[in-house]
């Protein structure tokens, strides 16, 4: 059902895309430029409805309800759907023919060489004298 509605959702914004464009604009004369519209009425003469502009009503009906439709069925579905971080995967602990880890306290990576410090054992580190 949600595909169905999707591919007809997306049909139905191309073809009206395609309808708006192809309808020529009211008053795009030298005269609608300057306001006169050639009728006292608020929004300019009122031609027929032309195929067009049937087209492009009944397009926008049927986008206007695909679109509500698309939104009701996605959120009835909202619930169902378990996210990623819903999904519980077991991690993996150790990898085979891995060396197990150490059981004693981290070594220690980098230690400051200090001249005259016996080795091994890290010693605060001294700052000169001020002169």
């Amino acid at each position: 059902m949600l595909i169905i509605l999707t591919i007809i959702h997306v049909l139905v914004c191309l073809f009206l895309t395609i309808v708006v464009l192809l309808q020529s604009g009211k008053a795009a004369d030298l005269a609608g430029a300057f306001g006169g519209m050639g009728s006292q009425t608020a929004f300019g003469p009122r031609g027929s409805a032309t195929l067009l502009s049937k087209a492009t009503t009944l397009s926008a009906i049927v986008f206007m309800c695909t679109s509500l439709a698309l939104s009701i069925v996605e959120t009835r579905n909202a619930g169902t759907n378990a996210t990623i971080l819903e999904k519980k995967t077991p991690a993996k602990q150790s990898v085979p023919g891995a060396n197990p880890p150490a059981q004693g306290p981290a070594p220690m990576t980098a230690t400051p060489s200090i001249p005259g410090a016996p080795k091994g054992q890290p010693q605060p580190l001294r700052l000169p004298p001020k002169k």
